[in-house]
């Protein structure tokens, strides 16, 4: 374990082996009943989120879903039942599950279901939170599919011109295949997700005053504010109109909630009903294989030949500053967790009984 010199006003931070963190997180979810296939999901899904630099979405979290699979508002162990299945479209209920077991079933059943008819739709309804959309559609484009997921989420945003929260970050990832890589975007459609004004709160430092509004609709540099106000949208209008059909899609057409009847994973006794979306397109049933490769190809040469702004050193194409993040992380010997984040992983290892290799 490092413990790297903090910035100043930082709580200091320390790096961590990654497969001991998903070790202790799975063994947390096992200690109340959630099956261990789908508790090494869910702390795989955390543990990558750090990996790749997103600690908002990363074991932070881990607290928050042990609270509410305590209270029952998520269940360990839910039983999803079908309620459409057209053969290219299936619709299931969740059963208040956890989010990640359930958007893992989605994206295995659209990507098979895409082989078989050239796409695959998966809704999910009665769900729960389940961490880093690019998690999903990644694996899917592994599989050889352009995938599209999307989610709404418990009310964080006001509509473009108010001062109430009422929708969601609802976030999206789109991910295709770049020949043994990805490409990959994941996007809140706040100006920033929730989870990171949790973590800048988290480790004591200001945010931008151009990420949220305190509850009397003032623009704020306090994180602590932040969290009880109101998170701004990204490129104003056009954020707020993306999040709107967001709930549309994963919740209103999957037969899930909308607005202020979603609920998050920081609320530990309200059921979520969140509902998701993820559709699977198999490439080669779309187009020539070949032809594909080479055009992904062209267009990130393209991109990252194209001459720099001031200020920029490199271009990125979508999805790989994550495989660099991840890559770094291993060469560096461990993920960095905050002070914080560490503190709170050690009072739920008293309270299950299990002891941290940390």
């Amino acid at each position: 374990m490092v413990a790297p010199s903090a910035d100043s006003g930082s709580i200091e931070a320390v790096r961590l082996d990654p497969a001991q963190v998903r070790a202790f997180a799975a063994s947390i979810l096992e200690s109340v009943n959630v099956p261990t296939d789908d508790a090494v999901l869910v702390a795989d899904t955390l543990v990558a989120a750090d990996e790749w630099g997103h600690q908002s979405h990363g074991v932070l979290r881990l607290p928050w879903y042990l609270e509410r699979l305590r209270t029952g508002a998520m269940k360990a162990n839910a039983h999803p039942t079908t309620v459409v299945d057209t053969g290219p479209m299936l619709i299931l209920d969740g059963d208040d599950g956890m989010g990640q077991v359930l958007t893992e079933r989605a994206r295995i059943e659209a990507v098979r279901r895409a082989k078989q008819h050239g796409v695959g739709l998966v809704g999910v309804r009665n769900s729960n939170h389940f961490g880093t959309a690019m998690y999903f559609t990644r694996r899917a484009a592994a599989d050889g599919c352009a995938a599209i997921l999307t989610t709404n989420a418990s009310p964080a945003m006001a509509p473009w011109g108010g001062r109430k929260k009422l929708l969601g970050t609802n976030p999206w990832s789109i991910a295709a295949p770049y020949g043994d890589r990805v490409v990959a975007v994941d996007i809140a459609n706040t100006a920033v997700a929730r989870g990171k004004i949790y973590l800048a709160r988290q480790k004591g430092d200001p945010i931008p005053d151009s990420w949220a509004l305190t509850p009397d609709g003032a623009r704020t540099t306090d994180a602590a504010a932040a969290v009880h106000g109101v998170i701004l949208p990204m490129a104003g209008h056009k954020g707020y109109a993306i999040t709107f059909m967001m709930d549309v899609l994963s919740g209103a057409l999957m037969g899930s909630q909308v607005g202020s009847d979603v609920h998050g994973p920081y609320e530990p006794t309200a059921r979520s009903g969140a509902g998701h979306m993820f559709i699977a397109i198999d490439v080669a049933t779309a187009t020539n294989q070949d032809t594909y490769n080479a055009s992904v190809s062209k267009l990130v040469d393209e991109v990252k030949a194209v001459p720099l702004a001031q200020g920029f050193d490199e271009i990125f194409y979508p999805g790989e500053l994550e495989d660099r993040a991840a890559a770094a992380t291993r060469e560096a010997g461990g993920i960095l967790l905050p002070e914080q984040t560490i503190t709170d992983l050690h009072r739920i290892g008293r309270e299950q009984g299990i002891n941290l290799p940390f």
